[in-house]
C-alpha cells in the first residue's frame, strides 16, 4: 500500500493540521516507510504458530504473578463527593462543554 500526495493531504485535512509542501513530502516518505514495514511483517507466514497470551511467558521461565481481583477499599463515594460543587444519583455533575 503507497500514499500518494492528495492521501496526505486528505489527513492533514482531518486532523486539521497545515502542513507546508515540504513538510507534507516528509510525511508522504514517513507514512509510506511506515506501510513498507506493516507489509514485510504481513508477509511472514505465522501458520501453525499460536498466538501468545503474552510475549513474556515465552522469552522468561516464569509464569506472570497475577494478583487475585478482589475488593481492597471499601465505598468511599459519599465521602469523595462531599467537596463537589453539583452531585445527582452518585454522579459528578459538570458544565455542558459541547456545543
Amino acid at each position: 500500500m503507497s500514499l500518494t500526495s492528495t492521501d496526505i493531504a486528505r489527513i492533514a485535512n482531518l486532523a486539521r493540521l497545515e502542513l507546508t509542501p515540504p513538510e507534507s513530502e516528509r510525511m508522504l516518505t514517513q507514512m509510506n516507510a511506515f506501510f513498507n514495514i506493516v507489509e514485510q511483517i504481513r508477509a511472514v507466514d505465522t501458520t501453525g504458530i499460536e498466538p501468545l497470551a503474552h510475549p513474556v511467558v515465552v522469552l522468561s521461565d516464569f509464569a506472570l504473578r497475577l494478583r487475585d481481583d478482589t475488593v481492597s477499599e471499601t465505598n468511599q463515594r459519599e465521602a469523595n463527593q462531599r467537596s463537589a460543587p453539583a452531585v445527582e444519583h452518585g454522579l459528578f455533575l459538570v458544565p455542558k462543554v459541547i456545543e
